[in-house]
């Protein structure tokens, strides 16, 4: 019996495996078929798929502006998030509970309701042009992960040591930048990593504030589908994967994947 325990945990975990890098491993393969139809496993390989993205002048656009808004989205939620986190954590005691709860609506309501609700308020209501419509959406939709991951981070800062700081005559915003921030920076990158991914990832909330001439990759993919049936939207896919596998490598190249547990 003592001898089958770690066979099944060791078939377990090779099923666990073949389960999350099985799919990755299809669409890849799926990306390379020379075939004109998605397929797998492949008949033979190309990169003509990968080319074929950068030709189609609709994925060109979709890709820098999902970019744009990922980078601006996140940097606008890091802005609100990190002195909103702090306010939280540094007077949780003065202020009321249900306002850490404010800052968890987004995802605390269905991203399909989110984005019909910022149509008819943002994009119709105000007639706020489209691409400043996503920058409101994306930024209300990852808020509340750069507030939460910021706040788990400053649970566990020591505010008597800011305290000290104050005291002995060094500023508030002086003390914030050089002591605060610096031990909450692995929570901050952290967030950014998450929103980042988030932000060109989202399809739900998108939907409804794209229009005539301003679209997002996902968006795009999924008008690509009701088209085409070729092996196109794999390359996408497999794009997405290298460039979450590279945001993951400089951050390990840089600060080291054991630096976000710190």
């Amino acid at each position: 019996m003592k001898s089958q325990t770690p066979r099944a945990l060791i078939a377990f975990a090779a099923l666990v495996y073949v389960l999350l890098v099985g799919p990755l491993i299809i669409v890849i393969g799926a990306a390379l078929s020379d075939t004109t139809y998605l397929t797998f496993p492949p008949q033979g390989l190309t990169l003509r798929w990968f080319e074929n993205i950068f030709e189609i002048s609709a994925f060109r656009r979709t890709i820098v502006t999902s970019l744009e808004l990922a980078f601006l989205a996140t940097g606008l939620a890091l802005l609100i998030g990190i002195p909103a986190a702090y306010a939280l954590n540094r007077y949780r005691v003065r202020l009321p509970s249900w306002l850490s709860t404010v800052f968890v609506l987004p995802i605390l309501v269905p991203e399909i309701v989110l984005g019909f609700s910022l149509l008819k308020s943002v994009a119709v209501g105000a007639s706020l042009p489209i691409f400043l419509s996503l920058l409101i959406g994306h930024t209300l939709l990852v808020l509340p992960y750069c507030v939460r991951v910021i706040s788990a981070s400053l649970a566990s800062f020591d505010f008597s040591i800011e305290e000290a700081a104050i005291s002995l005559g060094s500023p508030p915003a002086k003390t914030f930048f050089t002591i605060v921030l610096p031990n909450v920076r692995s929570g901050v990158i952290a967030a950014f990593i998450l929103a980042f991914i988030t932000s060109i990832n989202d399809v739900s909330t998108s939907l409804f504030l794209t229009g005539p001439g301003i679209s997002t990759l996902p968006i795009q993919i999924l008008a690509h589908v009701e088209q085409f049936f070729d092996p196109t939207i794999a390359s996408v896919s497999v794009l997405l994967m290298f460039l979450t596998v590279g945001v993951m490598a400089v951050v390990e190249r840089t600060l080291g994947l054991t630096f976000l547990t710190k």
